[in-house]
């Protein structure tokens, strides 16, 4: 981890830690090389004091020893500038993610058919199976497998794990984020709920860009292929051959459930292996990769040519009195941005306020308007889109130092470095005006159909009866949800208008709402529930309860979610807090936005 955007990748990466609760010591907090025992005391603190468990504090400690030094260095020092309230946030996700009910076994006491070290005499094409061991601390028997693509010398690394009891009948799929194609941390969560499920590296270890060049300085292209599309699929047919081997019978369902890389990851597999899962969860996915990657620099772009790198004072300042000019537009005042393309904040508005010892100057102002505005062409062309307002300008915007340089979001930096340059060594500093807009280009040209994940012909995965279910928070940071609309639209477009696609493919945005799936509006708890029901039982969500908790673990607010293109709306009497006080409703087209 190096910045901004591996920062909120330990948001992620710490949740996913804390979903696998199993209570593994009742002692005190041991110690964690490379953090000081005050400081570890510290976190265990703020973690009682949002109430967490002990076995939630367990698993956090688990998540730091599991970090590579560089890696547990960046967990320390995002949280030594976190807010007073980052545990509790954390915690929230943590009990969202785990909030969705075991579902109901498909096979009745479906038992294993086969030892777990039986499964090494099982052959599966250009597979080895190098280890398999029972978990002694649930009795699962977990598989690791490598997986090449001859003639390519490739190994992408598969981790399986199969209950031993109380196996469900389904398949589960995980995926990753950033660079990271998935880990096998990943596991537990699906496991306890009964899953066979599966993980894999996508071909490289670690999660940053630097698989893309071999040992000669050469783009890798059979990795970054691995990356894109063919690891996560390998993962799936070694799962469901593994599945099936072990229980004597398939898996009756599969299913893929993912956020960020994750959420692009499922839909390239609707996109390119239609037949490999029933239903799919995608959760502020980052597709069309090749535009969003690089419209991420854009920020430093813009702070670099204006010689003006904004301090995250300002960013904040400007990021809240946005919200609170545009907090009523939806006739309810809740701290949230119900629709940010409806709302039309100048920056300039803020010009000689007072931040912190300095002053919001018209220069900030500008770079405020064009990162939100986003990347455009040197003929103001439009090349993609910038994060919204609410959303937290520092992911992209960042800036460090007593002299303030900038920050890049470090999936974007080392995507340029690795991907379009080729060279790790590159200075970002040293980018030419006209350069950005030439890498944007050459994005497109060089990875959009290896990894754009942005195709909207997705005809076969509807005709084998597959479903989706897309959605995004409005505040996401990294990857504007507007990017994710832009997408669904071209599905409506390609599959036959808004009735034929809800048949099978539904978008669901959240207000206020970030990358990590929090922030000040609710979210929504078992998700999964709801993609299981549509496939097994027939029922489309029609609507989806978000919740939003205090730091007590507390539901404070609920809010109905409804399919895109419909917004909840106040009914105009009842608690604003109570999502039986809102109907859904369609805006006109001219309010939904670009």
């Amino acid at each position: 981890m190096k910045n901004s955007y591996q920062s909120r990748h330990a948001v992620l990466m710490i949740i996913i830690a804390l979903t696998s609760l199993c209570d593994l010591s009742q002692a005190a907090v041991p110690t964690v090389d490379g953090v000081p025992p005050p400081e570890l005391l510290k976190w265990e603190k703020g973690l009682r004091q949002a109430g967490a468990s002990r076995a939630e504090i367990s698993h956090f400690v688990e998540f730091l020893r599991e970090q590579s030094p560089a890696d547990l260095k960046e967990v320390q020092e995002y949280l030594q500038g976190a807010p007073p309230n980052i545990f509790a946030t954390y915690l929230r996700g943590v009990r969202q993610e785990t909030s969705e009910w075991a579902p109901k076994p498909v096979f009745p006491a479906a038992m294993p058919a086969r030892s777990c070290e039986d499964l090494r005499d099982i052959s599966i094409p250009n597979a080895t199976i190098e280890i398999i061991t029972v978990d002694a601390s649930d009795g699962s028997c977990r598989i690791m497998v490598s997986v090449t693509h001859p003639p390519a010398s490739d190994h992408v690394k598969v981790f399986i794990a199969l209950p031993t009891k109380a196996w469900n009948g389904r398949f589960r799929g995980t995926g990753g984020s950033g660079f990271l194609g998935g880990s096998e941390r990943n596991l537990r969560s699906p496991l306890a709920q009964g899953y066979a499920t599966g993980a894999t590296d996508t071909g490289h270890e670690g999660d940053n860009g630097s698989f893309a060049l071999n040992a000669n300085g050469r783009l890798n292209w059979q990795e970054i292929r691995d990356n894109a599309y063919l690891g996560i699929h390998d993962m799936t047919v070694v799962g469901k051959t593994l599945t099936e081997a072990f229980y004597g019978k398939a898996p009756r369902y599969s299913y893929f459930v993912g956020a960020s890389t994750g959420g692009r990851q499922g839909l390239m597999e609707a996109q390119r292996y239609p037949d490999d899962y029933d239903g799919i969860v995608a959760a502020c996915p980052s597709i069309s990769w090749h535009r969003m990657v690089p419209a991420a620099f854009w920020a430093q772009e813009v702070m670099l040519r204006s010689h003006n790198f904004v301090p995250k004072s300002k960013l904040d300042a400007v990021t809240v009195a946005a919200v609170t000019s545009c907090d009523g537009l939806d006739g309810v005042v809740d701290g949230v941005i119900d629709d940010p393309n409806r709302c039309r904040y100048d920056p300039r508005g803020l010009i000689g306020t007072k931040v912190g010892d300095s002053i919001f100057t018209e220069a900030d102002a500008d770079v405020v308007r064009k990162v939100w505005e986003g990347p455009r062409g040197h003929d103001g062309k439009f090349l993609w889109y910038g994060p919204s307002r609410g959303a937290d300008l520092s992911a992209v915007a960042g800036t460090s130092g007593a002299s303030l340089i900038g920050k890049p979001f470090s999936v974007s930096l080392e995507y340029i470095q690795y991907f379009l340059i080729a060279n790790p060594h590159w200075d970002w500093t040293s980018l030419a005006p006209g350069d950005f807009e030439l890498l944007f280009d050459q994005s497109i040209e060089e990875y959009g159909a290896v990894i754009g994940t942005d195709d909207p012909d997705l005809a076969s995965f509807r005709d084998r009866g597959g479903k989706i279910i897309i959605y995004h928070g409005l505040a996401d940071e990294l990857v504007p949800a507007q990017g994710t609309v832009e997408y669904y639209r071209r599905v409506l477009q390609r599959m036959g208008g808004p009735q034929q696609t809800a048949q099978f493919a539904r978008l669901f945005l959240l207000p206020g709402v970030d990358h990590a799936l929090v922030g000040a509006g609710p979210s929504p708890p078992g998700i999964t529930d709801a993609i299981i029901d549509w496939v097994e039982n027939g029922k489309a969500p029609e609507r989806i309860i978000a919740e939003l908790a205090d730091t007590n673990g507390k539901t404070i607010r609920t809010r109905p979610l409804f399919p895109y293109p419909q917004v909840a709306k106040y009914k105009g009497r009842g608690s604003t807090d109570d999502a039986r006080n809102f109907v859904g409703f369609t805006p006109a087209q001219s309010e939904l936005g670009q």
